[in-house]
């Protein structure tokens, strides 16, 4: 089992790294020059040949991501001239020295994932903190309502197989599964934000937390979570939907199903005693890769409805080319993505003995 774990996290640790490394090359060859984006409009000649050469933006491009990497990695090498770990643990890191090599000294430190050009100099890792939690809570509460709405959907096609109610079941899992987030977004955001708003008290927009009309105070808004977190779910509910109808129809076709009807118990019992926790393992399995996919889904469904997460910042840091903001939140959401994949797999080996052979 350790070497299982071992293997998993060795593989994890070379896939973020070439993700760091496509992100980095990635958005290093767009146009633009950073110092400027830094600098504004009234920059001088000289403030510009700082800001590069503070930076490193004025080295070669392998110089520039080796730094990147040194930035990111807990632990990294620095010359303990004016490069010291000291001086650097002051400016950015939160870093202590481990031990000195030659002219270097290797540190242990949080990843540092550099500052934002657009926000004054406003780390990433600051921003990310402040819109990460409400992505999370938006995706937690989408997948929640898919899991419960799925299943019920799930079993009732199950149980009236073949008949309207599961044809129509059906097609709406297929126009859950067919019809873009962003398209949903609009539509909902219209129709019950808007059209039924008289109805509903649901607003178009809006985020977890309001400033309240004097401007001292934020509130909390739970009500502007209700429509994002149904637009997110609808295609992992439309996913749960088709897995739990066909994993409990091989259920119920099962031996002991058989023998249960046999002793007369009725099929609600036999389905809430004996079929449905077998039925969920497929379930259960979908939904957590759809937890992790969830959180780069999110990016259109909280720009449209103006929820404030790290998928709406991201849209805002691409059209202002913020490439540390972009870079860093794609970095954590691949990173989150990874995390969540190996801990199923651990999962599945401690649960299944084929798997951890």
């Amino acid at each position: 089992m350790i070497h299982y774990i071992s293997n998993k996290l060795r593989n994890a640790l070379l896939t973020l790294l070439g993700v760091i490394s496509v992100i980095f090359f990635l958005f290093t060859v767009l146009p633009g020059d950073p110092a400027q984006m830094m600098l504004g409009q009234n920059e001088s000649k000289e403030q510009i040949e700082a800001i590069n050469d503070k930076y490193g933006f004025d080295r070669p491009l392998y110089q520039q991501y080796l730094l990147y990497i040194n930035d990111l990695s807990p632990i990294s090498l620095h010359h303990q001239n004016s490069n010291s770990i000291t001086y650097l643990s002051a400016e950015k890191y939160n870093a202590i020295a481990i031990f000195s090599l030659a002219d270097y000294e290797v540190a242990l430190k949080t990843p540092y994932l550099r500052k934002s050009y657009q926000k004054n100099g406003k780390k990433v890792s600051a921003v990310i903190a402040e819109t990460l939690p409400n992505t999370l809570l938006l995706a937690f509460s989408a997948i929640i309502l898919a899991f419960f709405i799925g299943v019920l959907m799930g079993v009732i096609s199950a149980v009236y197989k073949d008949q309207w109610i599961d044809r129509l079941l059906q097609l709406i899992s297929t126009l859950g599964m067919s019809v873009p987030s962003f398209f949903s977004s609009i539509l909902f955001a219209w129709l019950f934000g808007f059209v039924l708003h008289e109805y509903t008290g649901l607003n178009m927009t809006g985020s977890l937390y309001k400033l309240d009309d004097y401007g001292e105070s934020y509130q909390l808004q739970l009500k502007n979570l209700i429509l994002p977190a149904i637009v997110l779910g609808i295609r992992p509910l439309a996913v749960v939907n088709q897995l739990m109808r066909n994993s409990l129809l091989e259920i119920l076709d099962e031996d002991y199903i058989r023998t249960a009807k046999m002793k007369g118990l009725s099929l609600s019992y036999i389905i809430r005693k004996h079929a449905l926790k077998n039925a969920l393992n497929p379930v259960i399995t979908a939904l957590s890769g759809w937890f992790a996919s969830m959180l780069a889904g999110a990016v259109f469904v909280e720009y449209i409805f103006g929820w404030n997460g790290l998928g709406k910042e991201i849209v805002e840091a691409l059209k202002l080319l913020d490439l540390p903001v972009i870079m860093g939140s794609v970095i954590i959401i691949a990173s989150m993505f990874i995390i969540i994949n190996i801990f199923v797999d651990i999962i599945y080996a401690y649960l299944d003995p084929k798997i951890k052979t």
